[in-house]
This record gives C-alpha cells, sequence and structure tokens, in this order.
C-alpha cells in the first residue's frame, strides 16, 4: 500500500461542507471535497472536467493542531452606494495545522505528488483566501492510511510542542471500510464541481485517536528534596 501525505498549515483554512446563503461555515478538519478540490487544482483539472482517478481516493486526516474558530463579516455595496447586499458571516480554522492522507493507485500518487510541486493553478486550504504556510506535499511512502495517521510525527509548531505533554492524544478521521462501525456521514464526497452541477454525496467517517511522543516536550529538572534539612543534622 501506498499514501500520499500532506501538510495543511496556515493562518487562516475554511472547510466547509454546507455552507449556505449568508453564512458560510467551516468544519473543525478539511473535508474529502476540499482536499480533492486542492489535488485537482494542482492536477490542472477544471471544475467542468470529469475527476476520474481522484474519485477512488481512500482518505483521512489527523488534527495535530486543531486551533480556533475565527468569525469574520463581510458587508458590499453598489458602486454608487444605493444598494447594499446582505451581511455575510464566515467562519475560519484560525492556527490550525493539519496531517491528511490519501490511498491509492501508487502511480496515481506519484503524479499527484509531482503535481503539488509544480501546480497548475493555485493551491489554497478551502477558500481562495486561504494560502498555506509552506509546501503541502510530504510525499509518497510504502504504509498503509492507518499507519501513517498514527505513526507520523507530529506536525504542530514547535512553540506549540514544547508546551505540550509527553504524549499527546490527537483525533484522526478517515473514510470508513465496509463492515467498520461507522461514527457518522457527511456530505462531503464529490462527484463533480462543475458549477453548473455541483453534486456531492454522503461519505460514512470513522473517528479514533492517536497517542503520539513529543520529542520537544519540555521536562522539568526533578531534584530530591529533603525538608528536614534546614534543621541540620
Amino acid at each position: 500500500m501506498s499514501v500520499l501525505l500532506l501538510k495543511l498549515a496556515g493562518p487562516l483554512q475554511s472547510w466547509g461542507s454546507s455552507s449556505r446563503f449568508t453564512r458560510r461555515g467551516t468544519e473543525i478538519a478539511p473535508t474529502k471535497s476540499g482536499i480533492i478540490g486542492l489535488l485537482a487544482a494542482a492536477k490542472g483539472i477544471r471544475r467542468t472536467e470529469p475527476l476520474t482517478d481522484l474519485l477512488d481516493l481512500e482518505f483521512g486526516v489527523r488534527l495535530d493542531q486543531p486551533g480556533q474558530i475565527l468569525r469574520d463579516f463581510q458587508t458590499a455595496r453598489s458602486l454608487d452606494g444605493r444598494r447594499s447586499a446582505p451581511l455575510t458571516y464566515r467562519f475560519y480554522l484560525s492556527d490550525a495545522t493539519f496531517l491528511a492522507a490519501v490511498s491509492g493507485a501508487p502511480s496515481v500518487l506519484e503524479g499527484l505528488a509531482e503535481a503539488l510541486d509544480r501546480p497548475q493553478f493555485p493551491l489554497y486550504l478551502g477558500r481562495r483566501s486561504c494560502p498555506p504556510a509552506g509546501p503541502i506535499n510530504l510525499g509518497v511512502h510504502d504504509m498503509t492510511l492507518d499507519e501513517a495517521l498514527t505513526d507520523w510525527p507530529w506536525l504542530a509548531p514547535e512553540w506549540h510542542r514544547k508546551k505540550a505533554a509527553r504524549t499527546v492524544r490527537l483525533e484522526i478521521i478517515r473514510d470508513a471500510r465496509p463492515g467498520e462501525p461507522v461514527t457518522e456521514t457527511v456530505p462531503d464526497e464529490p462527484v463533480s464541481f462543475d458549477p453548473a452541477h455541483r453534486q456531492h454525496t454522503w461519505r460514512s467517517v470513522l473517528r479514533r485517536h492517536a497517542d503520539i511522543t513529543n520529542d520537544l516536550a519540555e521536562r522539568a529538572a526533578v531534584t530530591e528534596h529533603d525538608p528536614l534539612s534546614l534543621l541540620g543534622g
């Protein structure tokens, strides 16, 4: 089995799965639709073109640094100032970091890895206003999706890891496989990104946790303390 790993980090991210009208929400982690869209952009696949091999990828994500929900609102007026649009609420994840993984045919993953290094279209973390903070591609590796999400080193920034415990428990959300207990279903399985006929279907997901060793945890110096030493003797 092979898996392509992605580091998703930036000042702002927004992964909506059910945004409507004036309220544009975000999920707590990248959606499968958002990641397939990112990979399609890297490959230069236009919205009106079929997604072909991308629809067969298995997807999972680990919440290395969940970040915080940030709410923004926007207003708009006509050029003459006489008409105003409804107030729009938009939600983002601030200072979040995720490890995303997709599993599939090695030839498909190698092509996606090359495309991420030389993307045909700009890459962003859910919305065009959310560029990544650095390279996304972590390479193709010979392991299963579960092994990657469980064993890959913690990707949170150094300042965050130094404040954390020696062992941290991180949440993992991945595609549920046939026969597995389903945690929930989410409407983010892409079928088509065609603006005239955009289609998504429901995806069964499984949530679990992994304990990751934090090599940067600060260890307090431990010294023996004898309270009776002040009395002499």
